[in-house]
């Protein structure tokens, strides 16, 4: 493995310092686990200042440390996944809460949404990245991202519906 460039040091420093939390955040949001979205951005971090030479030149270096994030944890889980496990003593897993400084509701909503149209409204709202940006960023079509996009709000859009309709009876 190739030691990244001192001189590029300061630059990177800046990145992690810029980006790391909104990451972390993006990656919490997708994958609904805020452990394993801890573990997943600490892995891309480390994986951006290994190759820092090569993705400080990057258009959105941000969005390709999200996408190694969610490729680290989807490994993650279908390593895990494949252990059969024996049982669980009730009560062991309490679910930790939405990323700090979030909105609750916000969460909980976008937690109902499958995991491929998070990631796009992930990518597109939280990071702001493109469509383009995005497509790269899931490596997927430009059409695709749109239709999951599309999806994603009608959904929030029937759920925000929804909640508004109980409020007001």
């Amino acid at each position: 493995m190739q030691e990244p460039d001192p001189a590029g040091l300061e630059s990177f420093e800046e990145f992690y310092v810029n980006h790391r939390v909104d990451v972390y955040r993006a990656l919490a949001v997708t994958l609904c686990d805020p452990q394993l979205a801890r573990e997943a951005a600490d892995e891309a971090m480390t994986r951006v200042y290994m190759h820092w030479s090569r993705v400080s030149f990057y258009e959105n270096p941000a969005g390709w440390a999200y996408r190694v994030g969610l490729n680290w944890a989807t490994s993650w889980w279908r390593k895990v996944h494949r252990e059969q496990p024996v049982g669980e003593v009730a009560g062991s897993h309490e679910p930790e809460p939405a990323p700090a400084g979030g909105d609750f509701h916000a969460y909980a909503m976008l937690t109902n949404l499958p995991r491929a149209q998070r990631a796009v409204v992930v990518c597109r709202v939280l990071l702001q990245l493109s469509t383009a940006e995005t497509a790269a960023a899931l490596d997927t079509t430009e059409g695709t991202v749109k239709s999951r996009l599309a999806r994603a709000l009608a959904t929030l859009r029937t759920s925000l519906d929804r909640d508004d309709s109980m409020v007001t009876r």
